[in-house]
């Protein structure tokens, strides 16, 4: 008893929250859950980031589904990835059964069902309002790493966003960039390319080339182009609640650099776009990075140090980033030592890896009065979790074992006739929808290169004149020296890894 009473009054002290919080549950001892031992984390807290990770079938995803209810209750707006595509249940109400109600008694409270505002998007636009970025805004680190470029070919990609950028040849989509790639190795640019940027070789231009179809011939370059995703749409609330914004990846699951680098770029955005902060009551938005393993799975050293940055750095924006994955050691020490918050579900030690990492990740956690914490990674159930989180002096909290709360929403997907009236009807899918074909690099090239041509056969065909007539502008320069062509230019967003050149005028919130 007098371990008890002890137990609860260092859980009470803890994780004391007078102000806006999380309940994420009650602490367990000795097996016991103790429904007065309360394991809260503060909302002011959560842009110090986190990490929610556990074996397969641990509750893992549940977890995420709690958090974002309770962001949403908040007014707080969440981004998460679906990776299955059955997030898309947090609409609507959950249903009453014996277990949810069991669980919500040990908490001490009533269950209660509920749904909550949600915007269903989509890279490939099938399951969702699509979700683009237009190569500009993408970036030559980041698409060069979707595209698995060797560090050659990457450096061939910098000199075309260069090249573009120079020339003021918008990029939009694919077919901008093999027309720039085609027009500086094989076509009338390759010499004027040689002196000021360097030789593009046919090896290296034709490798970029094969990397591109293959995007295209697996129906995944629509995610290149206008209009593009307006971050601003992240932040919305509905009757007070914030908006869960979800990202359907369930069809495109076998591209994991696509989505995960795709995440990257807006993540990206965001910190270069947003305001400094400061210290909020609560964060802005709070950004869950699913299968956050992809994210880091081999990729390069500028790659790594850039996700460093941004994860460090965006904090002060206002901006909560919470990873998860199966391993704490899924996830760089560079960036794992930046998550303040961490919610560890069980973990399996069945192999001689598995227990190394199991050993390795007990020493990430401080000594506890009451727990062996290897013993407890490897016993709690389904829906328990390891938490220590961030009090509000920033210190770290007494390890807790919690038996975390149930979602009140539905835990699966909408029924299909919900989902699609969801998305049919979505403001998003009214916005983004139908995608636009601008007036950019591949068009400006191509007319320049018929005019080129028809110059051509009219100086074989007629003798120059000795007197010049003034010669009317064309198409191209017409569009770049209209007004609205330079306020666009002046208005163009960079994602971070696109950024080579100037800054961002983006505007704020």
């Amino acid at each position: 008893m007098a371990d008890k009473e002890k137990f609860v009054a260092k859980i009470q002290e803890s994780y004391k929250a007078d102000a806006p919080h999380i309940y994420l549950g009650a602490g367990v001892l000795n097996k016991e859950i103790v429904a007065e031992a309360k394991v809260n984390l503060l909302l002011r807290m959560m842009n110090r980031h986190g990490l929610v990770a556990g074996a397969t079938g641990t509750g893992k995803t549940r977890t995420l589904q709690v958090l974002a209810e309770q962001l949403s209750n908040a007014g707080v707006p969440v981004f998460m990835l679906d990776v299955k595509g059955d997030l898309s249940g947090l609409n609507a109400p959950g249903s009453n059964n014996l277990k949810l109600e069991e669980r919500a008694s040990a908490l001490g409270f009533t269950y209660k069902p509920d749904g909550f505002p949600v915007e269903i998007y989509s890279l490939s636009g099938k399951k969702g309002a699509p979700m683009r970025a237009t190569i500009l805004e993408f970036g030559p680190v980041m698409l060069a790493k979707i595209l698995d470029l060797n560090d050659t070919q990457t450096g061939t990609l910098s000199v075309l966003f260069k090249y573009a950028d120079d020339h003021k040849l918008p990029l939009v989509d694919l077919s901008d960039l093999k027309k720039v790639l085609s027009y500086l190795s094989e076509g009338p640019g390759k010499e004027e390319i040689k002196e000021s940027y360097g030789k593009i070789s046919t090896a290296t231009s034709g490798t970029i080339l094969r990397k591109i179809a293959a995007i295209e011939q697996q129906g995944l370059g629509n995610i290149f182009g206008e209009p593009s995703f307006d971050i601003d749409d992240l932040f919305q609330k509905t009757d007070g609640r914030g908006v869960i914004s979800l990202l359907n990846i369930s069809d495109v699951q076998q591209q994991p650099a696509l989505y995960s680098t795709f995440l990257m770029s807006l993540l990206a955005e965001i910190y270069q776009t947003m305001p400094e902060a400061g210290d909020l009551d609560k964060p802005k938005l709070v950004f869950f990075f699913d299968e956050a393993h992809l994210l880091f799975k081999d990729a390069p050293k500028a790659f790594l140090e850039q996700i460093e940055q941004v994860v460090r750095l965006i904090r002060s924006k206002g901006i909560g980033v919470f990873f998860c994955t199966q391993s704490p050691l899924d996830i760089p020490e560079t960036v794992l030592a930046q998550l303040g918050n961490r919610i560890q579900h069980a973990l399996r030690a069945f192999t001689p890896n598995d227990a190394e990492n199991l050993r390795k990740t007990v020493k990430t956690y401080p000594r506890s009065d009451f727990y062996e914490i290897e013993e407890a990674l490897i016993s709690m159930g389904i829906g328990q979790a390891l938490v220590t989180v961030l009090n509000e002096k920033g210190i770290p909290t007494e390890v807790a074992v919690t038996h975390l709360t149930p979602p009140l929403a539905m835990m699966g997907p909408l029924p299909q006739a919900d989902f699609n009236s969801l998305t049919e009807h979505s403001e998003m899918m009214q916005k983004y929808g139908a995608g636009k074909d601008s007036v950019s690099a591949h068009e400006i090239l191509t007319e320049r290169m018929n005019r080129n041509a028809e110059e051509e056969a009219l100086q074989k065909e007629t003798p120059e004149p000795r007197g010049r007539q003034p010669k009317e502008k064309t198409m191209a320069e017409q569009i770049l020296s209209s007004p609205v062509t330079k306020e666009i230019g002046r208005q163009v967003v960079r994602g971070l890894f696109g950024m080579l050149f100037g800054t961002t005028t983006k505007r704020r919130r």
